[in-house]
C-alpha cells in the first residue's frame, strides 16, 4: 500500500510560515562585558622608561665617543679635552634624534631631544657643584682635623709653622661681626621697602622696584668702591669691620627686598579683605595680618641675603683691611673675614699656608650650604601653614578666647551680677576709669565757685570704638577685640 503523494495545498502553509520564521529578528545575547579590575583602570606611566629608549641611548652615546676619537685622533688636527667633550655632546644629539626618528614621530622625536638636553645640562651643573665641594674639602683636609685650626688665629703662625699651630678663629669672628652689622642695617630696611611696595602702589613704587632689580645685578667691587669712597674718604672712618658690614648690606638689600616682596605678594587677598570688612586699618592689618602669614618666607629672605652677604670677597677687600690678629673691635684696627682669609692663605707659596686657605674656604662652603639647607627647610611651608609648636600656641590661645568668651556670656542682663567673676583685667580698667574721674574735674564758669566733676569716660560720646586685633590661624582667624581707652570723641573713625 502506498502513500498518496503530498498535494500543493498541503505544503503552502509550512512554507508560509518557514519564510515567516526566517524574516523575523532573531534574539541573540549581548557579549559578556569583562569585570573591571578592583583598583579601577591601571594608571598609565607617562615618564615610564621602555626598552628601546634605553637601546637608543646607550647606541647615540656610544657611536658619538667612537666618531670623537675617530675625529679627534685619526683624521682631523683637533686636540683638547673641551672640544673633545663639545664635538661628542653635538654628535650625541644628532644620532640620538636619529635612532628615536625610526619608531616616533616628528613632535615625539623634539620631545625626547628637549629631554636629553635639560637632564644634560643639570647633570653637568650637578657634577660641577660637586667636584667643586669635593676638591675643597679635599684640598683642606690637612687642616681641618686639628681643633687648632678653628680657636686659634694666625698671629704666632709664620708660613712654615706646621699646622697645628695657628688657626682661623679671628676670621671666623670678624665673618660673624660683619654679617651682623649687616643683619642690623638691611633686615629693617629691606622688610620696610618690601612693605612699601606692596601696600603703597604708584608711580614711585614702580620706580623703587626697578632701582632695585638693577641693584641686584650690581657688581660687588663697585659696592666696596662706594663704601670707600663715603664712609672710609669722605667720613674719615678708618678701615674696619664696620665699613665692611656696610659694604655687605649693600650687596645683601637688593636680595632681601626682592624675596621679601615675593613672598608678601603670595598673601592671599582674601585675608587682607577680611581684616578690612572688621574695621582695621591698613598698616594694623599689615602688621597683624601679612607679615604673620608671611613670617617663613621673611625668614628664608633674611637667610638668602646672608648666604649672599656671607661669601663676598671684593668688598671686604677693599673695606677691611687685613690682620692676622684677632679682633673684637668693629670700628677700629683690620678685620679679616673667612673669604678673605682664604684668599690670602692660598697666595702663599707654602704648603701648608694653601691647606689652611683650602680649610677656611671649606669651612666658608659648610656655613654657607647649611644656610641655604636652613633656608629651603623654613621655605617650604606654605603662607599660614604653622609648626607644631605654633599649633601648640594656637590651641592655647583658642581655648583662653573660649574661656574669655564664656565669662562675657555667662553675665547677667543690664550689667547685672555676672555668674563669674569679672577678668582682673577688666577690674582694673574700671579703677583706673574712676580715679581718672576723680582727678581730672571740668571747672565751671568764672565766679560760680564750685567745680564740676568731670563726665565718666564714654558718656555722651557714643560707641566706643575696638580695637580689632587679628591673630592668624592655620585654618581660621580668632578675632580679639581690645577696647581702646584714648580714643576720643574727636576722632572721626570713633564711628566705625
Amino acid at each position: 500500500m502506498t502513500a498518496a503523494p503530498e498535494t500543493e495545498t498541503e505544503t503552502e502553509p509550512q512554507n508560509r510560515h518557514q519564510d515567516q520564521a526566517s524574516a523575523r529578528p532573531r534574539t541573540t545575547l549581548p557579549p559578556a562585558v569583562r569585570a573591571a579590575a578592583p583598583g579601577g583602570e591601571p594608571r598609565r606611566s607617562v615618564s615610564q622608561v621602555r626598552a628601546t629608549d634605553v637601546y637608543a641611548l646607550a647606541g647615540a652615546a656610544a657611536a658619538a665617543l667612537a666618531l670623537t676619537w675617530l675625529l679627534f685622533a685619526r683624521l682631523l688636527p683637533f686636540d683638547g679635552a673641551v672640544g673633545f667633550v663639545v664635538v661628542a655632546y653635538a654628535l650625541f644629539l644628532g644620532l640620538y634624534a636619529l635612532l628615536v626618528s625610526f619608531d616616533e614621530d616628528g613632535p615625539a622625536v623634539a620631545d625626547r631631544i628637549a629631554a636629553a638636553v635639560v637632564r644634560s645640562l643639570g647633570a653637568l651643573l650637578l657634577s660641577v657643584l660637586v667636584f667643586v665641594v669635593s676638591y675643597t674639602l679635599w684640598e683642606g683636609r690637612r687642616a681641618l682635623p686639628h681643633p687648632n685650626f678653628f680657636t686659634e688665629d694666625m698671629r704666632l703662625a709664620g708660613p712654615l709653622e706646621p699646622l697645628s699651630t695657628g688657626g682661623i678663629k679671628h676670621a671666623i669672628a670678624g665673618t660673624l661681626i660683619e654679617i651682623t652689622i649687616a643683619l642690623i642695617v638691611t633686615v629693617p630696611v629691606g622688610l620696610v621697602c618690601a612693605v612699601f611696595l606692596n601696600e603703597v602702589p604708584g608711580r614711585f613704587a614702580r620706580f623703587v622696584r626697578t632701582i632695585v632689580e638693577a641693584m641686584t645685578a650690581l657688581p660687588s667691587i663697585v659696592a666696596g668702591l662706594f663704601v670707600y669712597a663715603t664712609v672710609i674718604l669722605t667720613l674719615g672712618f678708618p678701615e674696619s669691620g664696620f665699613a665692611a658690614g656696610l659694604a655687605l648690606s649693600v650687596m645683601m638689600l637688593p636680595i632681601i627686598i626682592r624675596a621679601s616682596d615675593v613672598v608678601l605678594r603670595l598673601v592671599p587677598g582674601t585675608l587682607r579683605e577680611a581684616a578690612y570688612a572688621m574695621g582695621t586699618s591698613r598698616w594694623r592689618t599689615v602688621w597683624h595680618v601679612v607679615l604673620p602669614t608671611a613670617r617663613s618666607g621673611l625668614a628664608t629672605a633674611v637667610i638668602l641675603g646672608t648666604a649672599r652677604g656671607i661669601g663676598e670677597t671684593s668688598p671686604v677687600l677693599i673695606t677691611a683691611g687685613f690682620g692676622a690678629e684677632f679682633n673684637a673691635n668693629a670700628f677700629s684696627d683690620p678685620m679679616v673675614s673667612l673669604p678673605l682669609a682664604a684668599l690670602k692663605l692660598v697666595e702663599s707659596p707654602e704648603p701648608n699656608m694653601i691647606a689652611r686657605g683650602f680649610g677656611a674656604a671649606a669651612t666658608l662652603l659648610v656655613v654657607v650650604l647649611a644656610l641655604f639647607v636652613v633656608a629651603r627647610s623654613i621655605g617650604g611651608r606654605g603662607p599660614g601653614q604653622l609648626t607644631r609648636r605654633q599649633q601648640h600656641r594656637r590651641v592655647l590661645a583658642s581655648r583662653k578666647d573660649a574661656r574669655r568668651f564664656g565669662a562675657r556670656t555667662h553675665q547677667g542682663p543690664g550689667g547685672g551680677p555676672a555668674a563669674t567673676s569679672p577678668p582682673a583685667a577688666g577690674r582694673l580698667a574700671r579703677v583706673l576709669r574712676s580715679a581718672l574721674g576723680a582727678l581730672f574735674v571740668r571747672r565751671g564758669p568764672v565766679g560760680a565757685g564750685r567745680a564740676v566733676p568731670r563726665a565718666p569716660y564714654g558718656a555722651g560720646r557714643g560707641p566706643r570704638r575696638s580695637r580689632i586685633s587679628i591673630q592668624p590661624r592655620a585654618r581660621y582667624w580668632a578675632i580679639r577685640p581690645r577696647i581702646s581707652l584714648r580714643k576720643s570723641a574727636q576722632d572721626p573713625r570713633s564711628s566705625l
